[in-house]
């Protein structure tokens, strides 16, 4: 079964939990509560088909009859029914019950049995049980069997808990390399995707290849960029990509869309990804072969990702020299980032001139108007005048640093006051 796909079986004998009685049903109970006494009592009976490897079938049988009055339903239902296998090992070890999982390997339960497509180690991963994995590995289990989707064991460690899982796997041979079936990702990519910090660190020192590419042609650093997050999530996300580039991950790797890093952390909208990337020289301005850049990504997103301060990757693609928008669209941006203002502000304070009318007004809804008035008001009034000397003088400068302007400013002698000015600091205001 060495690096084989597990495939579904046709098998004999099966124990359908939804019809189950008598003794079969009492071991199906026992072995899902981890019942010892229970299990080992039914396992010493005369030999039947309650045994170490029996198979039980729980898919849900009686589900035809939700179709019954519905026939081109009930034929699609019958195309899609699939049987859905399980054997006592695996209940026991994805549910943590060591000392049930050593009796029934004692009793001679096939460690690698899979009827339903997964051994029980791929479950025991699953659900961060370091101590079956344990007995299951001790027990032979092959660290690099593949489920029926192709997936090894270490491709089932995807929590912070199963951190000691995976190390396990790796210390029992499991290949940190190792690719699922379809869509070819390695453990890496999957501990990236997922901001697993420690997992990240685990498999580098064991050798992982940090530019290895999935069918995506994502490497794991374009799955840690690219991978929803939330809040909370965005910390540990910077940490996987800090790794990744300090371990030699190609910050300039591209995948079938033509996408980097930093585009796919702009979809996201992690500010500190953002920054990492283009400290470490990432081209703020590379377009996508959907032509869109960093910059619009992040303002495709930023209505809805306002948690995670889209306004600083906004700031920080500008310090770094991404192109601006055309003057004549900056009315759909206030449309689609109005409910961002400092996404709006900072890219209103990058322009000597805005070109304001009527419709601007038009283009923010009334309860933004309420909760934002004084800033609204700010930006409705740029048509009135020209704007402030010392924002002109701002944008002079700026335009006379232009794209080296994050390398030059740094380096002058100003006070910080003025330079936070000058790398576009909010005010909540524009003038």
């Amino acid at each position: 079964m060495d690096r084989k796909k597990i495939k579904k079986q046709t098998f004999s004998g099966v124990i359908v939990t939804r019809r189950a009685e008598g003794e079969a049903l009492d071991y199906w109970l026992s072995l899902l509560s981890g019942d010892t006494v229970t299990v080992q009592f039914l396992l010493g009976d005369q030999p039947g088909h309650i045994h170490p490897n029996s198979v039980f079938d729980t898919s849900d049988v009686e589900e035809w009859k939700n179709y019954r009055f519905n026939t081109q339903a009930l034929r699609i239902w019958s195309l899609t029914y699939e049987e859905e296998f399980t054997c006592p090992l695996f209940v026991t070890a994805s549910r943590g019950y060591a000392e049930c999982l050593q009796l029934l390997l004692r009793q001679g339960a096939n460690v690698d049995f899979a009827p339903g497509g997964e051994t029980a180690l791929h479950g025991a991963c699953e659900n961060a049980h370091t101590e079956c994995a344990k007995i299951l590995l001790s027990y032979g289990a092959n660290p690099n069997v593949g489920s029926q989707d192709g997936a090894h064991p270490l491709h089932c460690c995807k929590s912070p808990e199963s951190y000691q899982c995976a190390k396990l796997l790796l210390q029992y041979g499991a290949y940190v390399n190792s690719q699922t079936e379809d869509e070819e990702e390695t453990p890496l990519h999957v501990a990236a995707q997922l901001g697993l910090v420690e997992h990240v660190d685990l498999y580098l020192r064991y050798g992982a290849s940090v530019n290895k590419r999935d069918n995506k042609g994502e490497t794991p650093l374009c799955a840690a960029c690219s991978a929803p997050q939330t809040c909370d999530m965005l910390e540990s996300h910077y940490l996987v990509c800090e790794r990744l580039i300090q371990a030699g991950a190609n910050i300039h790797a591209r995948d079938h869309e033509q996408q980097n890093p930093l585009h796919l952390a702009c979809k996201s909208a992690n500010p500190r990804v953002v920054e990492l990337l283009l400290a470490q020289g990432a081209e703020v301005n590379a377009m996508s072969y959907s032509g869109n850049t960093a910059m619009q990504n992040i303002l495709q997103v930023s209505s809805y990702r306002l948690p995670n301060q889209p306004e600083l990757i906004v700031r920080a693609l500008l310090n770094h020299g991404a192109i601006r928008v055309w003057p004549g669209a900056l009315i759909k941006v206030l449309r689609y980032c109005c409910s961002s203002p400092r996404t709006v502000e900072v890219l209103m304070n990058c322009y000597t001139r805005v070109p304001v009318n009527d419709e601007w007004s038009n283009a923010v809804p009334q309860e933004l108007l309420q909760k934002h008035p004084e800033f609204f008001q700010s930006v409705f009034s740029l048509h009135e005048g020209p704007r402030s000397l010392q924002h002109l003088c701002r944008c002079c400068l700026r335009s006379h640093l232009e794209g080296k302007l994050h390398q030059v400013l740094p380096k002058l002698p100003l006070p910080p006051k003025l330079l936070r000015f000058l790398q576009l600091e909010f005010e909540d205001v524009v003038y």
